[in-house]
């Protein structure tokens, strides 16, 4: 526990070196172009299609032509928008995360490492390509966790729960694979992961609970964060890409050090063994 709070203070003072803030601009330049571009091409579209949808549904129309009598009409033509947002915003987390492992990782890794850990020998147990095919398998099970998922997040409890743990989980697995990459060999690597497995999960669990806040900051914006939603799409994703980077900082710090003190460890337990063979 203590080597968690550790590195979690100094992962919050690495949030703040020029360095790590000067990369943050670029998932946020990439997410942001591929978000605008959606919107572009496909925003008018979506939101004719659902808003179609909606209509279709008789329980949704009674529900809008209620609204109409109150004199709330322009909800109605904001609530299609609300939920296409709703549908982009998880693929904007998800794409914050991937755009934060392969843009900012290696460069935080590499940081945290020269500064702190200069002598840790690196192993390269795990390829760039590695990297990405883990990556990329366990974003496509979380998606399907998250779909799957979806229809208990209308239970109250338990929309504060599912989703940071799915997000706990997919952080701990593509960030405990990436910052180990360098410096662990593979074996070290599945060993560290499987020591150190509930601490990791609890950083993941927290990161995902940290990755809520923007979407807080949707649900209190309201209509407004539909009118503004271009801009708050990109607030956003600086947002994300803040939090991954965080939490790639606070797995490196933690990861690095179990990593250094379980080498240190090694020639005392050989030693042991040594003096115990008969």
């Amino acid at each position: 526990m203590q080597g968690l709070i550790d590195a979690f203070w100094r992962a919050a003072a690495y949030c703040l070196h020029p360095r790590v803030i000067a990369l943050s601009l670029l998932p946020l330049a990439i997410g942001g172009v591929l978000v605008f571009g959606f919107m572009f091409f496909f925003w008018e579209s979506a939101i004719a299609s659902v808003r179609a949808t909606l209509e279709n549904w008789r329980l949704i129309e009674s529900l809008l032509q209620w609204l109409d009598s109150m004199g709330l009409q322009s909800f109605r033509s904001a609530l299609a928008a609300i939920v296409v947002l709703a549908g982009v915003l998880p693929v904007v987390l998800l794409l914050s995360l991937l755009l934060v492992a392969l843009c900012m990782t290696p460069a935080i890794v590499g940081l945290v490492a020269q500064r702190r850990f200069p002598l840790l020998e690196k192993k390269r147990g795990g390829t760039l390509v590695q990297s990405v095919l883990a990556s990329l398998g366990a974003t496509l099970l979380a998606l399907v966790l998250i779909v799957l998922s979806m229809p208990l997040w209308l239970i109250p409890p338990l929309v504060m729960v599912l989703p940071p743990l799915i997000w706990g989980w997919l952080t701990y697995r593509v960030f405990g694979f990436d910052v180990l990459a360098e410096h662990a060999s593979a074996e070290e690597r599945r060993g560290l992961l499987k020591d150190h497995r509930i601490p990791m999960l609890t950083m993941g669990v927290i990161s995902g609970y940290l990755g809520a806040v923007p979407s807080l900051i949707w649900a209190v914006s309201g209509v407004t964060g539909v009118i503004l939603a271009p801009f708050m799409i990109l607030v956003a994703i600086w947002l994300y890409t803040l939090v991954f980077a965080f939490s790639t900082a606070w797995f490196t710090h933690y990861a690095l050090a179990a990593l250094q003190a379980r080498r240190a460890a090694e020639p005392v337990a050989e030693s042991a063994l040594v003096i115990d063979t008969p």
